[in-house]
């Protein structure tokens, strides 16, 4: 593994600024789907890095935290620095399970939260909407750490992790300490989501188009694990991961409410579905692209195969303290699980910025 540092802020000083018609343009797909420049890496399958199962966690924890009884994995010291790691879709809580002994053993208090719709996570009522939509899985970190009593904490995440982490960041910035995100800056908005894409972004978002339709969900419900083994080949077409290691996570897809948590996710991403009355208010800041204001380190796989932004294109997002880091060697989507080294000491370096 070698990772690259940038200063990303002096560079983007000495580009040349666009007209604010060309800027709008250029950020558009970051707009839409929380991308700007969709880049997609080599997607020859070297086994540049590979990951076995040997380590998991312990039994897990729960606690009552708004419309959620969320299912958590706790290492490290109770009175340590809280650090908060959100996984994405279609993975879970093990993507961190190299990540939270590394952190562990800094001091740090690290805490893996089930999202919802995913492992051992339930909704408190049958009644309550299986909402998707980004504000309300944001929604669910601030529900966590007001039901664990923590006031700040350091987050991290990866795709549906990193968005939920940049949401809390930028409109909950009281309760960040400090900030990783992959992939950089995420926050989207459902008016964006009318515009199209160039035909191959649109390509690289094909599984979004199919849960748009009857058939794509239900193709999802029949055939989840084969669907996201797929997506993790896709995302990350160096990592040579084992079957244990794979179906040790696709267990998390089994929770009765994954299906509906993804579809509605996807759809709402395209405009197909409205939101909750509650979260408009956090929807209408979330869609002026807010600013991120805490320390903040992002990270990027230099073999990441999912679609993902240029780093220059959202680094005037971060305001505060602030570096981007290029993860070379064949890294791929699930970055804190295919090189965790990387991941854990960012979590700290940017707690020191």
């Amino acid at each position: 593994m070698k990772t690259t540092l940038l200063n990303i802020k002096y560079q983007t000083r000495r580009r040349t600024l666009l007209r604010p018609s060309m800027l709008a343009l250029a950020l558009l797909p970051f707009s839409v789907l929380g991308i700007g420049n969709v880049h997609a890496a080599n997607t020859e399958p070297v086994s540049a890095t590979s990951t076995t199962a040997q380590h998991s966690f312990g039994p897990l924890k729960h606690v009552d935290a708004g419309l959620l009884n969320v299912a958590y994995a706790e290492v490290g010291p109770a009175d340590g620095p809280v650090v908060i790691l959100l996984h994405g879709w279609p993975y879970d809580i093990h993507s961190y399970t190299e990540v939270a002994p590394l952190l562990a053993a800094k001091g740090y208090r690290v805490l893996i939260p089930y999202a919802r719709g995913y492992g051992d996570t339930r909704f408190l009522s049958d009644k309550t909407l299986r909402n998707g939509q980004p504000a309300a899985l944001a929604s669910d970190v601030i529900a966590f750490m007001d039901a664990l009593k923590i006031k700040r904490a350091v987050l991290g995440g990866y795709d549906w992790g990193a968005r939920s982490a940049d949401i809390v960041a930028a409109t909950w910035p009281d309760r960040v300490k400090a900030l990783v995100s992959v992939s950089g800056y995420l926050i989207g908005n459902q008016a964006a989501g009318k515009n199209p894409l160039p035909p191959k972004a649109e390509l690289q978002w094909w599984y979004q188009f199919y849960f748009a339709t009857e058939r794509g969900q239900a193709g999802y419900e029949k055939n989840r694990h084969d669907f996201a083994r797929l997506i993790w080949e896709l995302a990350s077409p160096k990592w040579a991961f084992d079957d244990a290691t794979f179906d040790r996570s696709a267990a998390a897809l089994n929770n009765p409410d994954h299906v509906a948590i993804t579809v509605f996710n996807y759809r709402w991403r395209l405009n197909l579905i409205p939101g909750e009355a509650q979260y408009e208010a956090l929807e209408q800041q979330l869609a002026k692209a807010p600013p991120i204001s805490v320390p903040t380190i992002t990270l990027e796989g230099d073999a990441n195969g999912a679609p993902h932004p240029a780093p220059e294109d959202y680094a005037k997002r971060f305001t505060g303290k602030y570096e981007f880091r290029l993860i070379s060697g064949g890294i791929g989507h699930n970055l804190p699980q295919e090189d965790p080294q990387a991941f854990a000491k960012a979590v700290v370096d940017a707690d020191h910025l």
